[in-house]
C-alpha cells in the first residue's frame, strides 16, 4: 500500500515538475519576446532622433534609447539565465554555491541596467530640470547599496561555500551541460 501511495507521489511530482519546466519555458520566451520589442521602440526612438536633426533634444531622445537598449539587454539576460539555469541545468537551487551563482547572474543585469538608468536619469535632469536631481541621486545612492549589499552576500556565501565543497564540484558538473 505504502509503495503505491510513493510511486503516485513521485509521478504526481514528475508531472508538476515537468509543467514547472515549461512554465520557465513560456516565461523565457516573454522576456525574450519583451527585449525584441523594447530594440524596435529603442530603434523607432533613435531614428526619430537622427531625423529630427542632430541637437540637444535628438541628444536626449538618443541617451533615452540607450536606456530603452539597456532595458532590452536585462530582459534577454533574465531569459538566458531562465532557460540554462532552470530548464537545461534543472538544478535545484539550495547550495550556496548554486545560489551565489544564480543570483549574481541576475543582480549583474540589473546594476548595469540601473547604473544606465542612473546616468541617463542625470543628463536628462540636467538639461531639463536640474529640481529632480534628487530622483537621479537616489538611484545612483540605491545603486550603491544593492552593491554593497551583494558584495556583503558573496563574501558570506563563500565562508558557506568552504563548508560545502561538494556542492562546488557538483556546480562545475552541471555547467558541463552547457559546455
Amino acid at each position: 500500500m505504502r509503495v503505491s501511495i510513493r510511486r503516485c507521489y513521485y509521478a504526481d511530482m514528475k508531472i508538476l515538475m515537468r509543467l514547472f519546466t515549461y512554465l520557465h519555458v513560456l516565461i523565457a520566451v516573454l522576456f525574450a519576446c519583451a527585449s525584441v520589442l523594447i530594440v524596435a521602440i529603442a530603434a523607432r526612438t533613435g531614428w526619430n532622433a537622427v531625423a529630427m536633426g542632430l541637437d540637444s533634444a535628438a541628444a536626449q531622445l538618443i541617451i533615452e534609447a540607450i536606456g530603452l537598449i539597456a532595458v532590452a539587454a536585462v530582459a534577454l539576460q533574465i531569459a538566458q539565465t531562465i532557460v540554462e539555469e532552470e530548464v537545461i541545468r534543472e538544478v535545484n537551487v539550495s547550495a550556496p554555491t548554486r545560489v551565489r551563482r544564480y543570483l549574481s547572474r541576475f543582480l549583474v543585469v540589473i546594476v548595469v541596467a540601473l547604473a544606465i538608468k542612473g546616468l541617463v536619469a542625470t543628463f536628462t535632469v540636467l538639461d531639463d530640470d536640474p529640481s529632480q536631481a534628487l530622483y537621479a541621486a537616489s538611484i545612483l545612492i540605491s545603486l550603491s547599496f544593492l552593491l554593497v549589499g551583494w558584495g556583503v552576500f558573496i563574501r558570506l556565501n563563500r565562508f558557506a561555500e568552504e563548508l560545502e565543497p561538494e556542492a562546488m564540484k557538483q556546480a562545475k558538473r552541471e555547467d558541463q551541460k552547457l559546455a
